[in-house]
C-alpha cells in the first residue's frame, strides 16, 4: 500500500489542480484561485471590509463605472485616460489611504462624490482578487449589500455553471468577515441550488451562528477599523440587501448589469 501511495505521489497527483464539481463553492482567500480551473466558472469576489462593499455602494449611488486595478502605479496610469473632472482616484495599501487618493471605505468615498464618475480603485486585496479572477466566464462584485439580488441574477443567467465565491482574505490570510459574507451568499443560493461544497457549508454555519455587526466589529480587520475611527463603515458593510444591484466585470471595468 505504501508503494502504491509513493507511485501516486510521484505521479504528481498531490500537486494536481483541484477540479471543482460542486455547484457552489467557497475559496477562503484569493491565493486559492491558483489551485482551481477558473475558465468556464462564475466568480463572485468578496472583500467585505471594504473593497467590494465600496464598489457596490459607489455603483448603487451613481458611479458610472469602477476600474479595479492591481496597485497605485496602475491606478495613476489608468486615471490619465480620463478627464480629471470625470475620474475619482481611490485606494489604500495595507489599510493606509494612498497619497492624493480618496479614502477607499464606502461612506467616505460616497461623501467624496462619485455620481456620474469613473472610480479608479486600488486596494491591497479586493481589487487584486478581482483582476486575478478575470479569466472566469463571468466575474461579479459581491457584498452583503447586494447578495440576494446577485444570487438571483446568477441563478437566472448561469443555471449550469459552477459558482466560486472568492473571499479576498488579506495577504494570504483567512479573513473572518469575508467568510461570513460568503456564508450569506450560500444562504441565498440555497433557494436555487443545493449542491454546495464543504467549504460553502462551513461558511453557512459561520454566517448562521455569528451576529452582525458585533462579529465583524470584533474580527481582526474590524478591530483595526474601529481603532481608526471607522466603526460606522463596518456597520454600513453589514447591511444586507440594501442595494439590489448587480456589478459585473467586463474588459477590466465594473459596471451594473441592466
Amino acid at each position: 500500500m505504501a508503494s502504491s501511495f509513493s507511485r501516486w505521489k510521484a505521479g504528481g497527483c498531490l500537486a494536481a489542480r483541484i477540479d471543482l464539481t460542486h455547484k457552489v463553492h467557497v475559496l477562503t482567500k484569493k491565493e486559492e484561485l491558483d489551485t482551481v480551473r477558473v475558465p468556464g466558472k462564475v466568480v463572485v469576489v468578496l472583500d467585505i471590509l471594504f473593497a467590494t462593499t465600496t464598489m457596490v455602494a459607489a455603483l448603487a449611488h451613481g458611479a458610472r463605472e469602477i476600474v479595479p486595478v492591481l496597485d497605485e502605479a496602475a491606478a495613476r496610469t489608468c486615471a490619465k485616460e480620463f478627464p480629471e473632472a470625470s475620474c475619482v482616484l481611490a485606494g489604500e495599501l495595507y489599510a493606509e489611504t494612498l497619497p492624493g487618493f480618496a479614502h477607499p471605505a464606502p461612506l467616505s468615498l460616497l461623501a467624496h462624490g462619485v455620481e456620474g464618475k469613473t472610480v479608479v480603485y486600488s486596494t491591497t486585496n479586493g481589487t487584486v482578487a478581482m483582476t486575478q479572477a478575470a479569466g472566469a466566464a463571468r466575474v461579479y462584485c459581491g457584498a452583503l449589500l447586494n447578495a440576494r439580488a446577485l444570487c438571483q441574477h446568477i441563478a437566472a443567467r448561469h443555471p449550469r455553471e459552477t459558482v466560486l465565491i472568492v473571499c479576498s482574505g488579506s495577504g494570504d490570510n483567512f479573513n473572518f468577515e469575508d467568510f461570513y459574507g460568503a456564508g450569506y451568499f450560500v444562504e441565498c443560493f440555497l433557494n436555487h441550488a443545493t449542491d454546495v461544497s464543504d467549504a460553502a457549508k462551513a461558511a453557512l454555519v459561520v454566517y448562521r451562528n455569528a451576529k452582525a455587526p458585533e462579529a465583524l466589529l470584533d474580527c481582526r480587520v474590524g478591530r483595526m477599523m474601529v481603532e481608526r475611527g471607522l466603526a460606522r463603515e463596518v456597520e454600513f458593510a453589514c447591511r444586507r440587501d440594501a442595494f439590489p444591484v448587480v456589478p459585473a466585470l467586463k474588459q477590466g471595468r465594473l459596471r451594473l448589469v441592466t
